[in-house]
C-alpha cells in the first residue's frame, strides 16, 4: 500500500513535469529552439509581401521595430534660437530643450508695460525664415492678441537677421 502511494505521487510528480515543461515552449516538446512558430512565420512572410510591393511605406508592425537611425539629430537655428531669449529676456525661463527647439518662458512683465504675459517658442527649422518660428503667447486673463504675438515674432526674427549679420563680418 506504501508503494503504491509512492508510485502515485512518484507519477503525478512527472505528469506535473512534463506538463510545465510543455508550457516553456522549448526542452521536451520542441524540435529545435530556434524553430519558428506558424504565426511567427505568417507574420514575416506578410511583412516580405508588403516590402516588395509597397517598399516605402511602413506596416502596423513598424511600430515594434526600431528601425529609426541613432545618428538622427534635429536642428534649430541657433540665431532664432538666441534672439528669441534675448528679445523675450523680461520672462524667466522655465524650461529650455535646444534639441527640440522648445522654449517656455513663466509671466513677465515687458520694460514700460502693465500686462504680464508668458511665451512658448518653438523653433522647428533649421532656416532663417518665418515658418521656422512659431510663439504662443499668453496673458492672465486668457491668450493674448494676434497682434502682440506677430510683433513679438517679428522683433525675433528681426534681432535673429541682426545676429547673423553680425556673425558674417566676423
Amino acid at each position: 500500500m506504501l508503494i503504491c502511494g509512492k508510485m502515485k505521487k512518484l507519477g503525478l510528480l512527472m505528469a506535473l513535469t512534463l506538463g510545465l515543461s510543455a508550457c516553456g515552449g522549448g526542452g521536451f516538446f520542441r524540435n529545435t529552439p530556434t524553430q519558428e512558430s506558424g504565426a511567427d512565420r505568417e507574420i514575416r512572410e506578410y511583412r516580405e509581401r508588403e516590402l516588395k510591393q509597397n517598399p516605402n511605406e511602413s506596416t502596423l508592425f513598424d511600430l515594434f521595430t526600431n528601425v529609426d537611425d541613432p545618428n538622427t539629430t534635429i536642428e534649430v537655428n541657433k540665431y532664432i534660437w538666441n534672439a528669441a531669449q534675448e528679445v523675450l529676456n523680461f520672462m524667466p525661463v522655465e524650461a529650455a530643450d535646444p534639441f527640440s527647439g522648445v522654449l517656455v518662458y513663466g509671466y513677465g512683465t515687458p520694460p514700460g508695460g502693465s500686462r504680464a504675459y508668458r511665451a512658448t517658442v518653438y523653433v522647428q527649422d533649421p532656416a532663417l525664415d518665418a515658418r521656422s518660428l512659431n510663439v504662443a503667447l499668453q496673458t492672465r486673463g486668457g491668450p493674448a492678441s494676434v497682434d502682440t504675438v506677430r510683433a513679438i515674432e517679428d522683433a525675433i526674427l528681426t534681432r535673429a537677421r541682426q545676429l547673423r549679420i553680425r556673425d558674417s563680418k566676423l
